[in-house]
């Protein structure tokens, strides 16, 4: 079967997933049928660079698709993505899943339902360096991480722990196992150029022991997309930008005198497009009736521990010294 395909929202993120579905098309393996977006003159010219139609009501596609990827602001993403998917339409939604915990209720349950393909774009799981680690983790027990972006005007209707830190939130959960307790979560965070948080540290302790401390900005001067752990015998490195990942551990000493060496294992990394990848392994599922590559039980698992997060930015917030800088800095 060849799946019929859409691209709902294509802003700056959704005209990478309309680029993507047309380069699938023109390989011959989907359907690209239509864009959709508020926007007249955006949805037109999207349309005319990857050949395909276009409308301004997303309810259009309804009856004309399959599957639809799903790139509009977070406020919107429960009302589209429950008509979709009580229709029968497979959706690949961008993260984070939904503003609320009862939001991405609604929507698992829809999928539920309708036995629709419900996929939450946690792009990250897709890093080629992820993918080429995933086999080698075996109980984790600290994680250092940066996320730190350039400031852009995108995604400023958001807290930076919804933006970016819900990547690594999600990792770690992935990681250390999807099951294990989040037994204590501690965060601050201060707006600088918005009202909203831009920068943002939290740490994280499980039920096993683990530990994670991550640090997400959108104001840096610099893009830095790093994570290291430790895990017995091993430390852990990876560089999600430049798509890069290495083991170190211990080797034994050569002689009676010598001493312990270090041996840096760099891994093998496909080279492939991390978003491609998450489409394409969209695209799969929905036709072969297999489970959701990223669930939306593992959506609702990240926007919990970021809705988490938040609650103790807040509260950390209301501390007189934090408020009056907060106050400060946003009156600017």
């Amino acid at each position: 079967m060849t799946l019929r395909t859409a691209v709902i929202g294509v802003g700056h993120l959704g005209r990478q997933h309309a680029r993507l579905h047309a380069a699938l098309d023109d390989e011959g393996l989907i359907e690209f049928v239509s864009v959709c977006d508020l926007d007249e003159e955006t949805a037109r010219n999207i349309a005319v660079e990857r050949d395909t139609e276009w409308t301004t009501d997303w309810r259009d596609v309804i009856g004309r698709c399959d599957t639809v990827s799903l790139a509009v602001p977070t406020e919107a993403h429960a009302e589209i993505a429950c008509q979709l998917l009580e229709a029968g339409i497979h959706v690949l939604v961008e993260k984070p899943i939904a503003r609320t915990l009862e939001e991405a209720d609604r929507m698992i349950a829809a999928a539920d339902k309708s036995g629709a393909l419900l996929q939450v774009g946690h792009l990250e799981r897709f890093n080629p360096a992820l993918v080429a680690l995933r086999p080698h983790v075996r109980r984790p027990l600290y994680f250092e991480i940066h996320r730190i972006g350039e400031f852009t005007a995108r995604s400023l209707d958001i807290d930076v722990v919804l933006d970016l830190m819900i990547h690594d939130l999600d990792i770690v959960q992935w990681l250390v196992g999807e099951e294990v307790e989040v037994t204590d979560v501690r965060a601050v965070g201060i707006p600088v150029l918005t009202n909203r948080v831009d920068a943002a540290n939290a740490r994280l302790e499980f039920a096993t022991g683990a530990v994670a401390n991550i640090t997400a900005s959108r104001i840096g001067t610099e893009r830095i997309r790093k994570m290291r752990f430790f895990q017995p015998h091993d430390y852990v490195a990876v560089d999600y930008a430049t798509r890069y990942a290495s083991i170190s551990n211990l080797m034994p000493p050569a002689g009676e005198s010598a001493r312990p060496g270090v041996n840096v294992r760099h891994l093998d990394i496909a080279d492939i497009e991390p978003l491609r990848a998450e489409i394409e392994a969209f695209f799969h599922a929905a036709r072969d009736g297999a489970p959701s590559p990223v669930s939306g039980l593992d959506g609702r698992r990240a926007l919990a521990l970021a809705l988490r997060a938040l609650e103790r930015i807040h509260k950390h917030a209301t501390h007189p010294g934090v408020s009056a800088i907060s106050k400060t800095m946003t009156l600017k």
